[in-house]
């Protein structure tokens, strides 16, 4: 990780893009506490996937609000945000997350948000970079965090919108768009390929297994199945059978998996190139490989190693800005 090579201007505009990552976004938060302490205001933000989440809490003031809540989280009140749909343009809805993400957000369009937020999402039928800063900012965040495949695509106008992580996993660019002077960026893929072992036992990994088993069937009567269970009902049985064994535990990586690994390596290159490319004043990169992408619970863990990054790359630049 290098420093930043350039000095804040104290009359400057400070702007904050923060990247895609799934729940590694977590420590977005730990990062703007890092800020905060360090006397930085923030004058633009922009956000990318779970980025325009922790952005728009921000903007809207109620980062204390996120943080409680995502502290709080469990595998069970995971699950219960996912609302799965017969599989055409998505395996999950989205309309459940929205209801939370609307928690969390001032009900007011994006233009008239205390803070300058900018949100990054994908035209699906143009393969277009599409940035939201006007209108309704849960609708944008849905768009934001769409991960092809996994969640349904999200149609605004001409537009059908999915993870702006596929075009702009880090908008470094945007934000200075915006008129940031000063641009800090926080990357969290940068250890994804070569992500560690999280130091679980095979014995935690089977414990592990056996508490999702548990509150899968917990959750409302095993609910999400159930749902499943009466839109597949006049499917075939063979379509059916695929289904279930999605559904059950299998040494090889479920489709989910396979998918958001994809496209978190797609991410992780393009981040690279467009870093290099438009390279920001201060580049925070968490080392959070071993976190996995819907590992949520350990959102305490996530926001401390953002927390650590930022102050350790806030350092790394006073020293080489000087006095």
């Amino acid at each position: 990780m290098q420093c930043a090579n350039n000095n804040l201007n104290s009359s400057g505009k400070v702007g904050l893009a923060l990247g895609s990552g799934s729940a590694r976004g977590c420590s977005h938060i730990g990062v703007i506490r890092a800020l905060e302490e360090a006397g930085i205001t923030v004058d633009y933000i922009a956000g990318t996937s779970i980025g325009a989440i922790a952005g728009a809490a921000y903007a809207s003031g109620r980062i204390d609000l996120l943080e409680d809540a995502v502290q709080q989280f469990s595998r069970k009140v995971i699950l219960s945000l996912s609302d799965p749909i017969l599989p055409k343009s998505g395996l999950i809805d989205g309309v459940k997350i929205a209801d939370f993400v609307h928690k969390y957000v001032l009900d007011r369009p994006i233009e008239k948000l205390p803070l300058p937020l900018a949100i990054i999402a994908t035209d699906l039928n143009t393969g277009d970079e599409v940035v939201l800063k006007e209108g309704n900012i849960v609708e944008a965040i849905r768009a934001s965090i769409s991960l092809p495949g996994i969640f349904k695509p999200v149609r605004k106008g001409d537009y059908l919108l999915v993870d702006g992580g596929l075009v702009n996993p880090v908008p470094v660019r945007t934000v200075r768009e915006m008129g940031a002077d000063f641009v800090i960026a926080v990357d969290l893929n940068c250890d994804l390929v070569q992500r560690k072992h999280n130091g679980s036992t095979p014995s935690d990994d089977s414990k592990d297994t056996q508490i999702v088993e548990q509150e899968l069937h917990s959750i409302s009567g095993n609910r999400a199945t159930a749902l499943l269970g009466e839109k597949l009902r006049d499917i075939n049985l063979a379509t059916t059978g695929k289904i279930k064994q999605w559904m059950t535990k299998d040494p090889q990586p479920n489709i989910i998996e396979v998918l958001m690994t994809s496209i978190k390596i797609m991410e992780s290159q393009i981040t690279t190139v467009n870093l290099k490319t438009d390279p920001p004043d201060v580049l925070i990169q968490p080392k959070l490989g071993h976190i996995n992408f819907m590992e949520f619970h350990r959102a305490e863990e996530i926001i401390a190693e953002g927390y650590r990054a930022a102050n350790s790359q806030l350092a790394c630049w006073k020293d080489k800005a000087g006095p």
